[in-house]
C-alpha cells in the first residue's frame, strides 16, 4: 500500500508528518465540524450533500469553511489517489483554528483537514443499547455534526460494554432521537418511521436518501416504541442500512422485510449514482 497522506490547509503531507497546533481550537475546546464520506474505488458517495451539510454545520457554529467545494473535492481525490483502497472512509474536518486557551476564538482563521482510512464493510445485523444520558434537542449543537463528540464517546463505550455496536439516545422529553453516529428507523404496524429533525437528531445523508427512496415518515417516537417495533434499523455512511437484531435485552428477527426493501432500494441508488 502506498504511503498515507493528509491534506492540511492546501498542502499534502505524509500522514507521519502531519501537524496541527496544540493551540488549535479543535483540540483545546472541540470547536469544529466534520463530515465523513464513503469512497468506493476512490470515488466519494453523495459528496455534494456532505459538503452542503459541512457548511450548514459550520454556519451553526459561526465558522466559515475557508475553501470552495471544488478545492475540497480535489483534496479528497488527492488523498484517495495517494493510497488507493477499494473502500475508504474520508473525513473533512474544519476547526476554529489557532486560538486562546479558552472559549474565545482567535483571529487567524479556520484549520481544514482532509484524511482517509480503510472502511470495513458493515455486518448485516447488529445489537444496540439504550443509554441513560439524553440528547439535548434544544442545545446549540443539536443537529450539528460537531467535533465536540465526548458525549458520544461515553455513550458508545457504555453500549459496547453491554455487547452493542451502537448506543441509542432519547431526547430530554423521552423521545427517540438517534445513535452516536447513526440515525434510527423503526417499523410500527407496517409503517416505516424515523425521528423528525425536531428531536435534535443529525440530518444524516444516508437517512435523507432512505427517506427519499422508501417514503418513510418523520415523526415523534417515544422510546417505548423500541419495545414494540417489528423492525429496527440504523443508517449511516459506514453502516448503509443495517438491521438491528437486538435492542438491550429484546431480540428481533432481523433483517425483516421492510428493512430488506430499504436496504435494497438504497443499494440500488448507491450503485446508480455516486453523487445523488
Amino acid at each position: 500500500m502506498a504511503d498515507e497522506v493528509v491534506w492540511i490547509d492546501g498542502a499534502l503531507v505524509p500522514a507521519s508528518e502531519a501537524r496541527v497546533s496544540v493551540f488549535d481550537h479543535g483540540i483545546t475546546v472541540g470547536d469544529g465540524v466534520f463530515e465523513t464520506l464513503k469512497a468506493t474505488d476512490g470515488v466519494p458517495f453523495a459528496a455534494q450533500r456532505h459538503l452542503d451539510r459541512l457548511r450548514r454545520s459550520a454556519a451553526a457554529l459561526g465558522l466559515e469553511v475557508p475553501v470552495e467545494d471544488g478545492v475540497l473535492r480535489a483534496a479528497m481525490a488527492s488523498v484517495l489517489d495517494a493510497c488507493p483502497r477499494p473502500l475508504a472512509r474520508v473525513r473533512i474536518t474544519v476547526t476554529g483554528g489557532i486560538g486562546p486557551l479558552g472559549s474565545d476564538r482567535g483571529a487567524g482563521g479556520a484549520t481544514t483537514i482532509v484524511a482517509a482510512a480503510d472502511l470495513a464493510p458493515p455486518s448485516p445485523t447488529t445489537a444496540v443499547c439504550t443509554v441513560p444520558w439524553p440528547r439535548n434537542e434544544r442545545g446549540a449543537l443539536a443537529g450539528v455534526k460537531s467535533t465536540s463528540y465526548a458525549e458520544n464517546v461515553i455513550a458508545l463505550a457504555h453500549a459496547k460494554e453491554r455487547g452493542g455496536s451502537e448506543a441509542l439516545l432519547a431526547t430530554t422529553t423521552g423521545l427517540l432521537c438517534e445513535g452516536t453516529g447513526s440515525n434510527v428507523f423503526v417499523v410500527l404496524d407496517g409503517r416505516l418511521l424515523t425521528p423528525s429533525l425536531a428531536s435534535g437528531c443529525l440530518a444524516g445523508v444516508t437517512r435523507d436518501l432512505v427517506i427519499e427512496v422508501t417514503g418513510a415518515a418523520e415523526t415523534d417516537l417515544p422510546m417505548e416504541d423500541l419495545l414494540r417495533a417489528d423492525e429496527v434499523f440504523l443508517t449511516s455512511t459506514g453502516r448503509d442500512v443495517q438491521a438491528v437484531d437486538q435492542v438491550d435485552d429484546r431480540r428481533l428477527d432481523a433483517p425483516g422485510p421492510v428493512t430488506r426493501q430499504a436496504a435494497d432500494a438504497f443499494a440500488a441508488l448507491a450503485a446508480a449514482d455516486v453523487d445523488p
